[in-house]
């Protein structure tokens, strides 16, 4: 007489369907009981409208994470870039403006350089015409001086 087990019942699956499975085929079964009795789900509903409410509210928690993170991080990042936008364009203008008026400087600054040149170039002759000025002068003297002496 052979003894029966009553803690044993037979499930058969094909090669492959037992292949995915990676546990035994005793433990699969309990834990497929356990979880359909814990979550009071019938695996025959296909249709099982808790899972889809479940699924629906996991969607929605979702979209309202992904906004919050839009309106606290992302809403002020792009106005930050707008603003950084606008003041590098602003400090193009300003560069631009800066470089305009040091060439205006520069031309400026040869204009006044050539006209100092100029002047003194100008005093250098007044220098050597006043010095010929004294050496004539003292020529002069000599010629007089000698003239007198002479007479």
């Amino acid at each position: 007489m052979s003894r029966v087990d009553e803690n044993r019942k037979s499930v058969r699956f094909s090669s492959q369907t037992d292949g995915k499975l990676g546990r035994t085929k005793r433990d699969l079964i309990v834990q497929m009981i356990d979880y359909f009795y814990k979550s009071k789900k019938d695996p025959a509903d296909l249709n099982d409208e808790l899972l889809k409410k479940e699924l629906s509210n996991g969607v929605g928690r979702i979209l309202a994470f992904i906004r919050k993170q839009e309106s606290d991080l992302l809403a002020p990042m792009f106005r930050l870039s707008d603003e950084v936008s606008n003041l590098l364009k602003l400090d193009v203008t300003l560069t631009n403006k800066i470089l305009e008026n040091q060439s205006k400087l520069g031309a400026i600054s040869n204009e006044h350089k050539n006209k100092l040149i100029d002047q003194t170039k100008l005093l250098e002759q007044l220098v050597i015409g006043l010095s010929s000025k004294q050496q004539l002068k003292k020529e002069f003297r000599k010629i007089l001086a000698h003239y007198i002496s002479n007479r």
